[in-house]
């Protein structure tokens, strides 16, 4: 039973980092929450549904390609509804962001609809068994390989390439970072397409393990992974990666434990964090100087 529940926990919570890296990265650069990111991860479900329908079974091809999209759509997010903004009070750019879930929801309510569409079989399901201590699926498997994977290329990406490098800087100071040729809208625009597309790749694999795509699975999972950066430390990539593994471990344990409240133990998480450490668990540093 414990390690069943702990291998569900890892799957589901590499699901949580996925998307929480896209609300840390656009805060450690812009200083605001995106509250669009949970639409994007939606609309990154619909959009690889699509392309399932269209392409077959090639999963992987299937995945990049939901990606660039979604990352695309997230770039379009930002010049839309954040750039003409950059300059206002974060409360203008907050509320922006609110109104851009609304339209991204409403508009998958307005070109799909509200039904549940299941994901095509493009993967076939196995059954393997841990001895008697648990059992994993395939889809499960690959839930989390891809997730891990795309958790150490985004790691790579930010401590090894030269955008990687403009984004730690731009984080750490814009200012200073602009004074030393960074440009900001580039720095942006990488930022908002490298987070969006890990949303979308997470609305993919969602909808690949729980065989259902539909307009409103993204305000829990939002709401999940925005926690998931809260504990980890909301501006922390590796922040991100740990809190949405943990979140999703607790989430799953007090799931088995008390199933009437599983929803409900993300947010008690995120009380309790907030109240006796506000930095998260890589104690990032909230209080730093808005830009």
């Amino acid at each position: 039973m414990f390690f069943q529940q702990l291998i569900n926990g890892l799957m589901l919570g590499s699901v949580y980092a996925l998307v929480a890296l896209g609300y840390t990265m656009v805060y450690g650069v812009m200083k605001f929450i995106n509250f669009a990111h949970g639409d994007v991860y939606m609309w990154g479900g619909f959009i690889g549904l699509f392309l399932a329908r269209l392409l077959g079974g090639n999963y992987f091809l299937v995945l990049i390609l939901t990606m660039i999209l979604t990352g695309i759509l997230g770039v379009l997010v930002e010049r839309i509804a954040y750039k003409p903004l950059r300059k206002s009070p974060r409360l203008v750019v907050t509320t922006s962001a609110l109104g851009m879930s609304i339209v991204l929801s409403n508009l998958a309510l307005l070109l799909i609809g509200s039904e549940t569409y299941p994901m095509p079989k493009i993967l076939a399901v196995r059954q393997i068994h841990l001895g008697s201590f648990a059992v994993i699926n395939t889809t499960q498997i690959l839930v989390l390989v891809i997730a891990v994977i795309l958790m150490f290329l985004l790691n790579w990406f930010v401590n090894h390439t030269r955008y990687g490098q403009a984004i730690r800087a731009t984080s750490e100071d814009s200012e200073t970072a602009g004074l030393m040729g960074i440009s900001m809208d580039q720095v942006l625009v990488v930022t908002f397409f490298v987070g969006s597309a890990l949303g979308g790749a997470a609305g993919l694999l969602v909808g690949t393990y729980y065989d259902a795509i539909y307009s409103t699975m993204g305000y829990a999972a939002g709401l999940k992974a925005f926690t998931a950066a809260i504990l980890g430390g909301i501006g922390s990539i590796p922040g991100a990666m740990v809190g949405g593994l943990v979140l999703g471990v607790v989430e799953n344990f007090a799931g088995a434990w008390i199933p009437n409240y599983r929803d409900g133990i993300a947010f008690i998480v995120m009380v309790l964090v907030l109240l006796f450490k506000p930095g998260g668990l890589f104690n990032a540093n909230i209080y730093q100087k808005r830009v």
